[in-house]
């Protein structure tokens, strides 16, 4: 069901450990030549091409690419009243989060008349997608949308696949989540053509090209976000899922399968790992996600997950070693269910989001703990961060000098100046002082 790796008595290097993690085999490089011709075909082609990768990839043909106003309200008034009920909870919770995320405007006074203002700026638009393959993720609309409202971005468009049961268009529960954000831009496309979609723009559709890009896919998304990055910003190339548990022997085994199980259904290339240092526990979650893998609903998708090369249990002499192991990992999710959760957590240095203890669990985070879940996989976090409002701010520094605080400083300019031979740059400065009623 799910293989061991026993590193007890061995000591691996930090290069060594980045070999031994487990990884899943995807590789975002070979869907690149695939991305590419999707969304050049994308570029020349338009809303047509858009039509025809919905009926090749979606089995459907929509109607209206661009979902009506008329839809989405009607949308938001059929949602289930519970399922509404969570996400107003989940969007005003992840609200409350993310505005500590928007640091404030500050002045530094480096002399009298010499400022130097810094400023958090918000793109003007963003193209926000929300995958629609194995299941449905309204969750991902609230994650994606109010990090860009909190950073104040203006413009939103909003990309989900066509759905063949529903006329090709947007799934109903996407859309109702949307309508419940205020967004107004919605289109019914999906896959590396969307991508290419939102970087270049679809004039016929009055689809304006954005300035970042963000929400998980699959290969082919991680792929198309790949190519465009060079015309517009990225969150990052989010693959499948991935949660590490570190535990140890106090940890309750039923736990730990459940939270094993739980990410492991999403796609049968995520990964589930436990790193313990208790064989105890590593027995008894072995036993107990035979029964567990089985029983649940998507036990065909859990099991191939879990029997991957991805997943892993994996045997440490102590939590210090758990530890190293996780921080050359990088995971997307870390989990940490021992003793002394605070004890552990100040030598974690790598991980997309941080669980402490038996009651947080991912699932709380994927939906109503106020932290965002699109979030780095791949090893990624060990280099870079979560969506954020901070994902859409851009920092910028106002300079604000006046004459007698550039005097005070103008020969040390000229004297760099001369340094770096670029007299013209002293000289920018000196014509500024070089006849008394200047």
């Amino acid at each position: 069901m799910i293989q061991t790796i026993d590193l007890r008595g061995h000591k691996p290097s930090p290069s060594e450990l980045i070999d031994l993690v487990p990884r899943s085999l995807t590789d975002v490089s070979v869907a690149q030549a695939a991305a590419q011709q999707l969304i050049d075909d994308v570029i020349d082609g338009g809303e047509q091409a858009i039509l025809d990768q919905a009926l090749r990839f979606d089995g459907v043909t929509p109607q209206s690419i661009r979902v009506s106003q008329s839809d989405i309200d009607e949308a938001v008034a059929h949602l289930d009243p519970d399922v509404r009920t969570a996400l107003e909870s989940a969007i005003e919770r992840v609200r409350q989060a993310t505005r500590a995320q928007v640091p404030p405007a500050m002045t530094t006074t480096l002399g009298d008349g010499a400022l130097v203002e810094q400023r958090w700026h918000p793109v003007e638009r963003v193209g926000l997608y929300v995958p629609g393959g194995k299941a449905v993720y309204p969750s991902s609309v609230v994650m994606n949308v109010v990090p860009a409202q909190v950073a104040g971005v203006a413009s939103i468009a909003l990309v989900s696949p066509a759905q063949k049961e529903f006329g090709g268009s947007v799934h109903p529960t996407i859309l109702g989540a949307a309508g419940l954000l205020g967004i107004t831009e919605v289109y019914a496309m999906g896959g590396a053509g969307a991508i290419g979609a939102l970087a270049y723009g679809i004039p016929s559709l009055g689809l304006h090209p954005v300035q970042v890009i963000t929400g998980p896919g699959n290969v082919y998304v991680a792929a198309a976000k790949r190519i465009v990055g060079a015309r517009t910003g990225i969150d990052s190339e989010a693959g499948p899922t991935e949660i590490l548990i570190i535990a140890d022997a106090s940890a309750d085994a039923s736990f730990v399968t459940a939270d094993l199980v739980s990410q492991a259904e999403h796609d049968e290339l995520a990964a589930a790992v436990l790193v313990t240092d208790s064989p105890k526990l590593a027995d008894q979650v072995r036993s107990l996600l035979e029964h567990t893998a089985r029983s649940t609903r998507h036990a065909e998708r859990v099991a191939i997950a879990l029997d991957g090369v991805q997943s892993a249990i994996v045997l440490v002499d102590d939590l210090a070693a758990a530890a190293e192991f996780s921080n050359a990992y990088g995971p997307e999710h870390l989990e940490i269910q021992t003793i002394d959760p605070d004890a552990i957590v100040s030598s974690i240095h790598n991980a997309g989001a941080i669980f402490l203890g038996a009651y947080s669990p991912v699932s709380l985070g994927d939906y109503l703990a106020g932290s965002n879940h699109v979030l780095p996989t791949g090893g990624q976090s060990r280099f870079s961060s979560g969506l954020g409002a901070y994902t859409f701010l851009r920092p910028q520094q106002i300079i604000r000098y006046d004459r007698a605080a550039l005097h005070e400083v103008k020969d040390r300019i000229h004297a760099l100046a001369e340094s770096e031979n670029l007299p013209a740059h002293a000289e920018a400065v000196a014509v500024r002082f070089d006849s008394p009623d200047r």
